[in-house]
C-alpha cells in the first residue's frame, strides 16, 4: 500500500500585510516550488493577515485566528517558517507562532508520543542585516522542542548588504548559493517526511 501523499504549509511571518510584496513570502514561494518538485504540494499563509492572538493556548477565544490555522498545520507533514530579520532577530510574528505552538506539548497520539512527532520543520530567513544564523537557530530549537524533526541543512537564507535598502524581492534573480541551499533543504525535508510517515518514532 502506498503511503498517503505529503503536504506542506508555509507560515510567512512578514510584518507586511497582503497584498504588498514581501521578501519572506517570495522565499517561501520558492521553497514551496522546490517541495512541489519532490511531490509535496503546499500552501502559504501570511500570519499578519490571520488575526493570531498572542498567547500559549490552542484557542485564545473570540477573534483568534489560530485554531483554524492550527488545523491546517496539523494536517500538513512539513512546516516552513519564513521570517524576515528585524534588529538581528526573527520577526515578532515568528515568536508569536512559536509561543502558540508551545501548547502542542500537551497533546499526544494514540501511541503516547507528542503528536507533532513525525512532522518536519524547516526555516527560511531574509534580511539586509546580520542575524540569519541566530534566527534560524532560535526557530530550530523551538520547533524541535515541540516535536518537529529538523532535516539536514534544514535552513535557507539571504542576507543583503548591511545598512542598505535592497531587499530579497528586489533582486533580478536568485543568487546561486541561495537557490542551492533551498533546493537541498526541500529535497532533504521531503525525504525525511516520507521516512517518518512510513516509520514514525517509537512509542514513549
Amino acid at each position: 500500500m502506498n503511503p498517503s501523499p505529503l503536504t506542506a504549509i508555509a507560515l510567512v511571518c512578514t510584518l507586511t500585510p497582503s497584498p504588498k510584496p514581501s521578501s519572506s513570502e517570495l522565499m517561501a514561494t520558492q521553497v514551496l516550488e522546490q517541495l512541489a518538485a519532490h511531490g509535496v504540494p503546499g500552501e502559504s499563509v501570511r500570519i499578519i493577515d490571520q488575526s493570531i492572538t498572542p498567547g500559549v493556548e490552542t484557542d485564545m477565544g473570540s477573534g483568534d485566528g489560530w485554531p483554524a490555522l492550527r488545523d491546517r498545520i496539523l494536517a500538513s507533514d512539513i512546516l516552513l517558517v519564513s521570517t524576515p530579520i528585524w534588529m538581528g532577530h526573527a520577526s515578532s510574528l515568528a515568536q508569536v507562532v512559536m509561543e502558540r505552538l508551545d501548547a502542542e506539548l500537551s497533546f499526544t497520539d494514540a501511541a503516547g508520543r507528542p503528536h507533532l512527532y513525525g512532522k518536519v520543520a524547516i526555516v527560511s530567513v531574509v534580511g539586509n542585516e546580520d542575524g540569519a544564523h541566530k534566527a534560524t537557530a532560535d526557530l530550530f530549537q523551538a520547533l524541535n522542542d515541540v516535536g518537529f524533526t529538523i532535516p539536514a541543512q534544514g535552513g535557507t537564507y539571504w542576507n543583503g548588504e548591511a545598512m542598505q535598502t535592497v531587499d530579497y524581492k528586489d533582486l533580478d534573480s536568485t543568487p546561486d548559493p541561495v537557490a542551492s541551499a533551498t533546493s537541498a533543504m526541500a529535497a532533504n525535508a521531503a525525504h525525511l517526511a516520507r521516512a517518518l510517515k512510513a516509520s514514525n518514532y517509537p512509542a514513549s
